[in-house]
């Protein structure tokens, strides 16, 4: 377990420094004010941290909040449309249809219909983890063995239990694999929402030093933004590892 987070520490700073040193090696060779280097612009942190920190808590809030949204109601349908013909019969179609739709396209539309506050940010980032989490869910239903299924029910297992203690282990390395991509997808969303539509926000925050031209204010708050996409990859990767301790004992089986 030490082990475990020495080496994870190890990589992060590793890959902090791979970073660094291509991000000033960059700069040099830019030389403009637009690409400040990483010294210039890390210490903006601690300088503007009395702005940054609130506008992070509010970015934290819309993308958890919205991320739980999507994934509580795309976890029950993606089991049930990928264990059940009739169900994915109704609902693939137009999951078909709407699953390749950008669904940034929808943030006029929900800002004249929610507002300026957290409701459209959070509607719009839910969406795309919505529709993500629903295809993986189904996908990985689809694919539990028909023996396990037959196995439970060989020994008296009802339709709960075979869900319980089959199907939804079954599909959680791949759940948690779509919530660590969607992550990703929804701090993009995020920026996009916050700067576009509110006075709010990491996103709000990076776009005003932009057009004030603060450049190293504003790779502050693309710092801020980076370090909450991974505070947010690292949760669901912790997550993971808990829920699914019997793949890595299997793993380690194998070997």
């Amino acid at each position: 377990m030490r082990n475990g987070l020495v080496r994870k520490i190890a990589g992060y700073v590793f890959a902090i420094a791979i970073i660094v040193a291509g991000w000033q090696l960059t700069a040099l060779a830019v030389d403009n004010p637009v690409l400040p280097g990483p010294f210039d612009a890390i210490p903006m942190v601690g300088t503007y941290f009395s702005d940054l920190w609130p506008a992070l808590l509010v970015s934290l809030y819309r993308v958890v909040a919205a991320m739980a949204i999507g994934t509580v109601l795309a976890i029950p349908l993606g089991l049930m449309c990928g264990r059940s013909p009739r169900v994915d019969a109704v609902f693939a179609p137009v999951l078909y249809f709407l699953y390749p739709l950008p669904k940034v396209v929808l943030l006029p539309v929900l800002v004249v219909l929610m507002g300026l506050a957290d409701a459209p940010k959070i509607v719009l980032i839910a969406l795309t983890a919505f529709f993500q989490v629903l295809v993986t869910v189904r996908d990985a239903a689809q694919s539990v063995p028909e023996e396990s299924v037959m196995s439970m029910r060989s020994l008296g297992a009802g339709r709960w239990d075979i869900y319980r203690h089959v199907i939804v282990p079954a599909t959680l390395p791949e759940l948690f694999t779509a919530l660590r991509i969607s992550s990703g997808t929804a701090v993009a969303i995020l920026f996009f929402a916050e700067s576009l539509a509110g006075s709010t926000g990491l996103g709000y925050f990076i776009v005003d030093a932009w057009a004030l031209l603060a450049y190293p204010k504003m790779f502050a708050g693309i710092i801020a933004m980076a370090v909450l996409g991974v505070v947010l990859y690292e949760l669901f990767d912790v997550a993971e590892r808990r829920l699914t301790r019997w793949k890595a004992r299997g793993a380690r089986s194998e070997l």
